[in-house]
């Protein structure tokens, strides 16, 4: 490291300082938001693995809409984070208008094509009519919350960006365990309760969604906060904001999109493959996400705090704190990836699957393993170090090479051609972190990432 990018004793305890007020609540949010699939899938895969199969599959619909909510609070947060730097706090609500004006026009747009066309989406990831009846009923309750997610999502999100993530984690908090209560009570029966299944799952999940609604609500009141919500924000856009809205959301939307279709993409291929192998991949890729808290936790810290200091004119810190996250991101998800390691055997044991189910999970949780640490690493970069600085182009593009020209392509052909086997399958499938390693290190050293991008405007 360059003398001149070294941070004083001072500046290095104040950046742990700050970023474990950060990184600790939004990781357990990211694990309190996957303890809520977690439930889920624990609960159903009791029940069976149709009823878990087809929960899965319906929810890739909320999941590529919470990647497009994603995608529209990591771009208005390149813009609130680098403003809280300025301390301009009547354009970060300009911002939060914006904002949640796009997420509830999408959410919208979810929730008609969920009730309309709930056969055509589940039939896009399989063709087993018992896993999309299951899907089905699955789909059609829970599209219900899709409209205070759109908002709640948004709006705690972006909260992030002006160090205010304590109410998020306390929210999601008090969802999870409204969740685990009622998945416990609809889906077995319990209290005089018909047993409900998937549609007990769903109910429950909705139930948590209208809660965290409510919470939001109240906190947006409280004298405290220091972002106000105004009517005129909501009909009546700076246009010059709008602009900048736009052309920095606009590329991690598409980025957003291109990843979660390619996620989904890869879904349908293993859906493809049998009810087994959905099941295995369920329980994986929940897996994936616990051991990748504190890693996600991480990447949206680098780039509240990379963002913040380049608003605040200290680039040398930009760049010091970028290094330092790189680091800190992959050294900790090696670390959850070895615990992964040692305990999928129990993991696999604990599930009511069928065995062939247990073998593909067996083999499915140690690819996982490795292919966590290689997207803690390009995540840090393209959702940290890059958008914190306005750079959000380059993410859309690593995933069309690394996903669609790679991964997805390749695994299509090994699934649907070559006929591989579902294991050959699902390490094609999960090879796309690899390919992007090169792209973004080159990215990384170019440094188009350290730049203001602030405008003076008129309050």
């Amino acid at each position: 490291m360059k003398e001149h990018n070294r941070l004083t004793a001072e500046e290095n305890r104040a950046f742990y300082r700050m970023a474990i007020a950060l990184v600790i609540p939004m990781a357990l949010q990211n694990l309190i938001n996957v303890g809520v699939t977690t439930a889920d899938v624990v609960m159903l895969g009791k029940v069976g693995e149709t009823a878990l199969s087809g929960a899965s599959l319906a929810g890739q619909v909320q999941f590529i809409m919470n990647l497009i909510f994603f995608g529209l609070t990591s771009g208005a947060s390149v813009l609130t984070a680098q403003y809280w730097g300025k301390q301009d706090v009547r354009t970060i609500e300009k911002v939060f208008g914006i904002s949640l004006c796009a997420a509830m026009g999408i959410g919208i747009v979810f929730f008609g094509a969920a009730q309309a066309f709930p056969r055509e989406l589940m039939y896009a990831f399989t063709t087993e009519e018992p896993v999309i009846q299951e899907g089905i009923s699955y789909l059609r309750i829970v599209s219900w919350s899709y409209l205070p997610v759109a908002f709640t999502m948004i709006y705690l999100n972006l909260m992030r960006s002006v160090e205010r993530v304590v109410v998020a984690t306390w929210t999601y908090f008090i969802s999870l365990i409204i969740n685990i209560i009622g998945n416990g009570i609809l889906i077995f029966g319990m209290f005089g309760v018909p047993a409900m299944g998937v549609c007990g799952a769903a109910y429950a999940t909705l139930f948590a969604r209208i809660m965290e609604l409510v919470i939001v609500v109240l906190y947006i009141n409280w004298k405290g906060n220091p972002i106000s919500l105004h009517l005129r924000d909501f009909v009546k856009f700076d246009r010059y904001l709008l602009k900048d809205f736009v052309v920095f959301s606009s590329p991690v939307v598409a980025n957003e999109l291109m990843w979660g279709l390619g996620m989904s993409v890869n879904a349908a291929i293993i859906g493809h493959l049998g009810s087994a192998a959905v099941a295995a991949n369920s329980v994986a890729q929940v897996s994936r996400q616990l051991i990748m808290v504190i890693g996600f936790g991480l990447s949206a810290a680098t780039s509240i705090m990379i963002g913040k200091v380049i608003g605040e004119q200290k680039l040398r810190l930009a760049e010091a704190y970028a290094r330092k996250f790189i680091w800190l991101s992959v050294g900790i998800t090696l670390a959850a990836s070895l615990s992964l390691f040692f305990l999928r055997g129990w993991i696999a044991g604990s599930m009511t699957i069928s065995d062939q189910a247990k073998d593909y999970l067996l083999f499915m949780l140690f690819v996982v393993c490795y292919y966590a640490v290689f997207q803690s690493y390009n995540t840090t970069m393209i959702v940290g170090v890059f958008r914190a600085g306005g750079d959000t182009r380059i993410g859309f593009f690593v995933d069309v090479i690394g996903m669609w020209c790679f991964s997805i392509f390749l695994g299509a052909i090994a699934a649907f051609w070559l006929h591989w086997g579902v294991k050959a399958v699902f390490v094609v499938l999960l090879s796309d972190e690899i390919v992007k390693i090169p792209i973004t290190t080159w990215r990384y050293r170019k440094k188009l990432w350290l730049r203001n991008i602030t405008r003076e405007l008129e309050n």
